[in-house]
């Protein structure tokens, strides 16, 4: 990285330190999980130029032509990442540290309003033990330098206002004022592929941005009923999935029809089953998808007792017909809960347009809440399970989506 001289210096600041937390953790496997980190990094900020990612014990240096702080906002999205800073890199001494803090104080007051009075503190981690002061020491000495030649400025040792940090490397230091949080987690693509279940709703969409927290690359199949389903409704699955696409480098979605299996269930199957069987098919179905697309396992929305199709007796039923284990990272959430990361993420705005899924179509008036495996094996013997999940795969439209940002 070249090193940066106070004359060279701008309120615009020069690269994005990058911090991870849990995969520092890995032992012996952390640079794996780095090198897919890396690579997310890399497919996240493909709409900047000249972007490059160095990486020094444990923190990877993000530079890039333009738009630095556009990026570093980029990459807010990315798991894997605890925060992220725009930075600026000073020499290894205290005299440099001291000249680009000044700078960067003075053209951090300029771009605020004027006659206020503002607190400020300064923080320093010194992962390079050879420095020759200690971390306060250097607080002090910095402060000491900025505060003088500064009017209107006042410490504060909690909550000020303007907080500069310092990271003391072997071979650089780093200054910053802003720690931008990142989703935490895992890099998407360390713990496999999983195919998610994706209504319009608020839960599924919840679930697949958490099983991306953990490292997962998530594969979406959604249930479309034409004519009874518009396509106001199948566009609203499809903005959910592109809006979910900033969070992993790329995302895959297929539609596939699902009208001849529920009038299949409502002609030959006893009406309280009904919502339970039509499950139980989209089990079979994204289990087919799954295993073609080497996913490891199934990821529904279900949250425990929040419907009658989520007793325990029947996500019994459901799971009974998958062949994949089934991931439900919802399943003892309150809607609240859930309903807080929607908004986090932003989904929620999406998921609360008014368009009916296909489990609207033909409900059943009195559904039954204790379901029996045996029942739902029994009320199948009278539909031809094989060519109906067959002629619905046959049907499938693949939409692959890119991010929105």
């Amino acid at each position: 990285m070249k090193p940066t001289t106070p004359s060279s210096l701008t309120a615009a600041p020069e690269m994005i330190v990058v911090r991870y937390g849990e995969l520092g953790l890995k032992g012996k496997n952390r640079r794996q999980f780095e090198d897919v980190l890396v690579r997310n990094i890399k497919a996240a900020a493909h709409r900047f130029t000249g972007v490059k990612v160095h990486r020094k014990r444990g923190r990877l240096f993000v530079m890039a032509e333009d738009r630095l702080l556009d990026l570093a906002r980029r990459l807010q999205d990315v798991p894997g990442i605890k925060s992220v800073s725009p930075a600026w890199g000073a020499r290894n001494t205290i005299e440099s540290i001291g000249e680009v803090a000044e700078q960067v104080v003075h053209d951090a007051l300029q771009s605020l309003p004027a006659g206020e009075e503002r607190t400020f503190r300064v923080r320093t981690t010194r992962a390079h033990k050879g420095f020759p002061l200690r971390s306060i020491d250097v607080d002090r000495a910095i402060a000491d330098r900025v505060l003088p030649d500064t009017t209107g400025l006042r410490v504060a040792m909690r909550d000020a206002d303007l907080e500069l940090g310092i990271d003391i490397r072997r071979s650089r230091t780093y200054l910053f004022l802003q720690r931008m949080p990142g989703p935490g987690g895992l890099p998407v693509g360390t713990l496999g592929r999983v195919m998610c279940l994706l209504s319009g709703g608020i839960d599924s969409p919840v679930a697949a941005y958490m099983a991306m927290k953990r490292g997962a690359r998530v594969y979406y199949v959604t249930f479309h009923s034409y004519p009874y389903i518009g396509e106001a409704s199948k566009k609203k699955v499809v903005d959910l999935v592109r809006h979910l696409a900033r969070f992993q480098p790329s995302s895959r979605l297929y539609v596939i029809p699902f009208t001849e299996i529920q009038t299949a269930i409502r002609d030959n199957a006893p009406e309280a089953y009904r919502t339970v069987l039509y499950r139980r098919f989209m089990q079979r179905i994204a289990t087919r998808l799954g295993k073609r697309n080497k996913c490891k396992a199934l990821l529904t929305g279900e949250c425990l007792a929040q419907v009658a199709s989520q007793t325990i007796e029947n996500i019994t039923c459901i799971e009974a017909a998958a062949d994949l284990p089934v991931l439900r990272p919802l399943i003892t959430f309150d809607k609240e809960e859930t309903i807080l990361v929607a908004r986090r993420i932003g989904t929620m705005d999406i998921s609360s347009q008014p368009e009916p899924d296909c489990c609207t179509v033909f409900m059943p008036d009195k559904p039954i809440i204790h379901g029996h495996v045996a029942d739902c094996e029994t009320a199948e013997e009278a539909l031809d399970c094989a060519g109906l999940v067959q002629r619905a795969l046959e049907g499938f439209e693949r939409y692959d989506i890119e991010s929105d940002v």
